[in-house]
């Protein structure tokens, strides 16, 4: 599962612009936070640059990959996903924020151990990316959960076709916990995460554990506190005192211990 400019393979434990405006306080009303979106800025699908989408399936005779194609539409799928995360990390495609160039993504269903992975090809591993999908997990899903979840999975891969890493020096946990952000917010979330579950660890353990907190920060200092997150993993390798403090004014262990406390209270 790997971000936009960064081509190391890990199943089960990935690795792992101008910076916006400084916060100097706590978003405390309407006025500090990111305006909702008009007409005018809502950009439809055709709006971004959409790369170009192949399907691979290594055995159709494989009891995952028929499970597959029996569950979703993938050219539906696949084409509305994109945009989804596109417009969770970006909003419009005018210079606001700065797209990755992802020219393709190729889905690859195959049998294999754990869930889903993403990785650039070799020939040119910033624009064209691979997502291998375990045909062996997609198998072992519940019937009645199974376009919920195979949805999720996808969505969850897709993130790492746009998003940045801090130079690669981010922490796997922040990169992994945006992309289970964006899942979250699509309405995705599989019945086994459980919010508040997160406090007892650290902020960046990742996946569902650092989304939450990303929730969390989304809420505290408006809408678009995670673009900015991602914009600024663009711009600068990832320094954690000046990154977080940069961004939204605190450094970030200060931002876990206030929303522990918050969750358990």
């Amino acid at each position: 599962m790997s971000p936009a400019d960064s081509t190391s393979i890990s199943a089960a434990a990935p690795a792992s612009t101008a910076l916006p405006e400084h916060l100097k306080e706590e978003a405390k009303g309407p006025e500090n936070k990111e305006a909702p979106t008009t007409t005018g800025e809502a950009s439809s699908a055709e709006e971004f640059p959409q790369p170009h989408l192949r399907l691979h399936l290594n055995d159709l005779t494989d009891h995952g990959a028929s499970i597959f194609l029996s569950s979703i539409t993938p050219s539906t799928l696949l084409s509305s996903a994109i945009s989804r995360v596109q417009k969770a990390l970006y909003v419009r495609p005018d210079g606001s924020y700065h797209m990755p160039n992802t020219r393709s993504v190729t889905l690859i269903v195959r049998p294999m151990d754990g869930v889903a992975y993403t990785t650039g090809i070799e020939l040119d591993p910033e624009q064209h990316k691979e997502i291998h999908f375990s045909s062996d997990y997609i198998a072992s899903i519940a019937a009645n959960r199974r376009s919920h979840e195979i949805e999720g999975v996808i969505v969850h891969e897709l993130v790492h076709c746009y998003q940045y890493n801090g130079h690669g020096h981010a922490p796997g946990g922040l990169i992994e916990g945006i992309a289970d952000w964006v899942r979250l917010g699509a309405g995705l979330a599989p019945p086994h995460w459980r919010k508040g579950e997160e406090v007892e660890g650290q902020w960046d353990a990742g996946y569902q554990h650092t989304a939450y907190f990303l929730q969390y920060l989304e809420e505290r200092f408006g809408k678009g506190t995670v673009r900015r997150l991602n914009e600024g993993l663009r711009t600068s390798r990832y320094d954690e005192k000046s990154f977080w403090t940069g961004i939204v004014g605190r450094p970030v262990n200060q931002l876990w211990e206030d929303y522990t406390k918050q969750q358990k209270s």
